[in-house]
């Protein structure tokens, strides 16, 4: 163990910025100091400096990692069409990193993530912050104990606000994939069918998306997958569906997943203590059995939440937490490079299935984005 691990900043001020927080979080972490910071942009990159009282500034992120090589770089841009080559820069210096998320852009650019990760025995974690959260350790207790029995499926919805569709699927539904292949196991297959104003996606819906997505469409998603374990998980998201009005960015009030068993259904949203709740009812409807839902606190059912909740903040303290532990045992992340890869291919698959017009198998033969060839 050593006495203080070195971070590097990545980010890119109009391109992504820092993220939910992945600048700031090593701060508050008294085994870390940040020794540099790397933005694109001049006036970014200053303020950045101030912010973080970092000790030297770059405009180019592979200038920083040569000059200071730090032991960690935490890469913040929430676009993700640099992602692939600041990580790989990272790890082809021997450097771990912290990152935001999507993860990058197409199953080719991650495992060339992978692959260089591999090489170099570096460990990446994801801002996916809902893995690493107390809570999801009670719902797993729960499950192996059989509080609502079997499961049967699982059902999960973006935020569909007006990204609802395609970029919901990205941005919010990578949430979704992950916490459906943590609790569900390995994907098997998918079948999915992708819409635009109530037709078919064909080539001329597909355009650049936004956050350096790459190509995009869709304003209404319809996936369904197989996972081990003989679950089958579905995924939905509709353009302004969420509940808020037509230019917010708010949570859609469906907006997480739900976990259906022979004995009832778990229902958990997203975040460092997201809410959770229990319906121990056969008939999965209150109205016919007069049985309610119940809090779920990481105590356990109906308890009070003995922790306090903080937010995206307190989620990405566990998530660097867990990464340096694991750097220091040798060991894979909670939230690791390879479930990264798995749920970027989740998400390309929805976009495969619906280009062959039938389901796709795991791991997926096309490695790149599947509308590019429409």
């Amino acid at each position: 163990m050593q006495t203080k691990y070195r971070i590097g900043v990545i980010g890119h001020t109009g391109r992504g910025n820092y993220g939910h927080g992945i600048d700031r979080v090593w701060l508050e972490l008294p085994q870390c100091e940040i020794v540099g910071v790397a933005d694109a942009d001049e006036a970014g990159l200053k303020a950045a400096i101030d912010r973080l009282k970092a000790p030297k500034g770059f405009a180019d992120y592979r200038k920083m990692l040569d000059e200071l090589k730090p032991d960690i770089a935490a890469v913040g841009p929430r676009w993700i069409d640099q992602h692939r080559d600041m990580v790989v820069a990272a790890a082809e210096r021997g450097i771990h990193v912290y990152m935001e998320k999507p993860f990058c852009r197409t199953p080719e650019e991650a495992d060339q993530i992978v692959a260089a990760c591999e090489k170099n025995n570096v460990k990446l974690a994801i801002a996916h912050q809902t893995r690493w959260s107390p809570k999801l350790q009670t719902i797993r207790d729960l499950l192996l104990e059989g509080a609502i029995g079997d499961i049967l499926e699982m059902r999960g919805r973006g935020k569909e606000d007006r990204r609802g569709g395609g970029e919901d699927l990205w941005v919010l539904g990578s949430h979704i994939m992950n916490l459906i292949h943590h609790f569900g196991g390995e994907p098997s297959w998918c079948f999915a069918n992708v819409l635009e104003a109530g037709k078919p996606v064909t080539k001329e819906h597909v355009a650049p998306g936004n956050e350096g997505i790459g190509l995009l469409a869709g304003d209404k998603i319809n996936a369904m997958y197989g996972l081990s374990g003989d679950v089958t998980a579905y995924f939905g998201t509709h353009r302004h569906a969420g509940g808020f009005g037509a230019q917010t960015t708010k949570p859609g009030l469906r907006f997480g997943l739900q976990i259906f068993g022979t004995q009832g259904i778990i229902e958990v949203h997203t975040g460092h203590l997201p809410p959770v709740h229990i319906l121990q009812d056969t008939q999965w409807s209150p109205g016919r059995s007069g049985k309610r839902w119940i809090p779920v606190s990481s105590a356990g059912i109906g308890k009070e939440e003995p922790l306090h909740d903080g937010g995206l903040h307190g989620g990405n303290l566990l998530a660097c937490k867990d990464l340096i532990a694991a750097i220091e045992e040798d060991r894979l992340p909670e939230c690791n490079v390879y479930e990264a890869r798995t749920t970027v291919e989740m998400i390309a698959a929805v976009f495969e299935s619906h280009r062959l017009g039938g389901p796709v198998t795991f791991p997926l033969k096309n490695r790149k984005n599947p509308l590019k060839s429409l």
